[in-house]
């Protein structure tokens, strides 16, 4: 049977439109090696969950049991060694005023005193936390020797003195609400070569005496609180 048209003697046209394209594969890649846009989702997912395990702190064990999963996944996700500021949410400037020096305010203060759930090393931490109320809110300072040189430490204000569960939770603006600045505060700050340590950071918002103690704790291993401070209200 002949595949020429009759009359113009040229053979009939395909249909190119309906036809079926090969779906070219995608070019191998090493195992492990993920598309850009898998990648990125990778990376976003590890950058929150380590967000949200640095900022969450002490507040939910003081038993001394030592958990550093959280820590080590902020270490391994953390772009910069000194991250007093994440996401906007500020977290201590040594440079700002302390709240021992702010006018018109008016200023409490506490010793701190070692704890039981220190780690080890820790036996000379020495050091004060000023908390100042004036017109512009809460500023809180603290200052400490005795650190490791270079470690990272954290701070938070807390709800109960020391003799209650060595400080209990962390004080809340809105109990309930947020676990991170500015509904909480927190305070970041790097030992020196000497192992001294000290930042100040500012809130909008007065804690009243609600916030009756301080804590601070190694950034890698938040369950171990070092020393806690009562504050004279």
């Amino acid at each position: 049977m002949s595949t020429y048209h009759p009359t113009s003697g040229r053979p009939p046209l395909r249909d190119t439109a309906s036809a079926v394209r090969p779906v070219m594969p995608e070019p191998d890649r090493p195992a492990g090696v993920f598309s850009r846009p898998r990648a990125r989702l990778a990376v976003a997912c590890v950058t929150a969950v380590a967000t949200a395990a640095l900022l969450s702190g002490c507040g939910g064990d003081s038993s001394g049991n030592t958990s550093n999963a959280s820590a080590d996944a902020v270490a391994s996700a953390s772009p910069s060694a000194n991250m007093t500021e994440m996401d906007g949410m500020a977290m201590g400037d040594p440079s700002a005023t302390p709240a021992d020096k702010i006018p018109g305010a008016d200023v409490v203060k506490g010793a701190f005193r070692l704890l039981d759930t220190r780690p080890p090393g820790m036996d000379d931490v020495k050091g004060t936390a000023w908390l100042a109320q004036g017109p512009k809110g809460t500023t809180v300072t603290v200052s400490l020797t005795g650190l490791k040189p270079g470690e990272e430490y954290m701070s938070h204000l807390h709800a109960s003195p020391c003799s209650a569960d060595n400080g209990g939770e962390h004080f809340q603006f809105e109990k309930g609400g947020a676990t991170t600045p500015p509904n909480e505060v927190h305070l970041m700050f790097t030992a020196d070569k000497s192992g001294m340590g000290m930042t100040t950071v500012n809130n909008s918002r007065k804690t009243g005496k609600d916030a009756a103690a301080i804590v601070v704790h190694p950034q890698k291993a938040m369950d171990n609180r070092i020393a806690c401070a009562d504050f004279d209200f």
